[in-house]
């Protein structure tokens, strides 16, 4: 057992790894791409993957300040992973998508995390991994 796991509860267990995921996630991508996209800017991108929601979209269904969400588009825009332009129903309102350099980023990022889960798979086990999976994504009445 993980001694630094080993006398955390559930919810800071899940947050321990957490971290340890994304960072690992964050590192793999960074040493394989010239471009570097941080967590909360993966997270917007997972958001708007083959769709094209509004700005004001997104922001509600990030966990993140409506500030931080638009300093992170501008981000993303400026590495060339988005484009941003005119809601066709509403000319107020901005559509955001990802460029075709934003899609390929984003599938080779979900290749990596692949990878990762089969790293994960290879010490814990296959059925572990399903397990824990199908566990993380039922009802739990929260």
């Amino acid at each position: 057992m993980n001694q630094n796991l080993k006398h955390l509860d559930l919810l800071d267990s899940l947050s321990e790894r957490h971290n340890q995921l994304r960072s690992l996630a964050e590192t793999l991508w960074n040493e394989t791409s010239t471009i570097p996209i941080s967590n909360s800017e993966w997270y917007i991108m997972s958001r708007i993957y083959k769709k094209q929601p509004t700005i004001a979209y997104v922001s509600k269904n990030v966990d993140i300040s409506r500030q931080a969400t638009h300093k992170f588009i501008k981000n993303l825009r400026a590495k060339g992973l988005v484009n941003v332009m005119n809601a066709e129903h509403n000319k107020k309102e901005k559509c955001i998508e990802l460029t075709p350099l934003g899609v390929e980023c984003y599938e080779k990022n979900e290749s990596l995390k692949v990878t990762i889960e089969k790293q994960i798979a290879e010490k814990i086990g296959e059925e572990q991994v399903e397990l824990l999976k199908k566990v993380l994504k039922m009802d739990w009445g929260i």
